[in-house]
């Protein structure tokens, strides 16, 4: 665990910043923008905790913020260098437990039977809004995988999340006695 002395280093002021294995890359690189859009998906996510989620997403909402920092790890080094620097990485056992929990919550919700649009409570805009962030960061990680090497699990764990942010939203509204907000394709 590193011990964080000072919040800054000035080693970033020439536009660099430093991998896992200290190796400096530039911070517009793919790999810096993919994990840049995972902090940004985290933040969101404790944005949604903030904004007093159910008591029941509370825990998977924790989780998965440590999860996502563990995916900042696995991105932070490139999988060539993983057999010499071991680090926390998302596993299948992640993947599953967003299916689970989605499957759970799901049982408590009606089938869909239109589009609906982002909004309700507080905590469900919010949840709505982590959901879109998380779809960019898989895209980001996406065009990062065209060029190097990403993990699959990497991969269907973001894919996964979108989803379970989706179902979120909609249990909490639900939770709350709040309707979805549905698409009016007349409008």
């Amino acid at each position: 665990m590193p011990k964080i002395t000072k919040v800054y280093t000035r080693t970033g002021d020439d536009g660099t910043t430093g991998l896992g294995t200290g190796r400096r890359v530039p911070k517009t690189a793919q790999r810096i923008i993919a994990y840049g859009a995972l902090d940004e998906l985290n933040s969101h996510v404790g944005a949604a905790l903030a904004a007093g989620v159910t008591a029941q997403l509370v825990e998977p909402l924790q989780r998965v913020q440590n999860e996502l920092f563990h995916a900042g790890s696995d991105l932070c080094i490139p999988d060539e260098d993983k057999a010499a620097l071991p680090c926390p990485r998302i596993s299948p056992r992640h993947v599953d437990e967003l299916e689970h929990l989605m499957d759970a919550l799901s049982d408590e919700l009606e089938p869909l039977t239109n589009f609906i649009l982002p909004g309700g409570s507080s905590a469900a805009a919010a949840l709505h809004l982590a959901r879109t962030v998380c779809r960019r960061a898989e895209i980001e990680v996406l065009r990062l995988a065209e060029h190097e090497s990403v993990s699959m699990d990497l991969r269907r764990y973001l894919n996964r999340l979108s989803d379970a942010l989706f179902v979120m939203a909609r249990y909490e509204n639900k939770r709350l006695g709040i309707a979805d907000p549905v698409w009016d394709s007349r409008a």
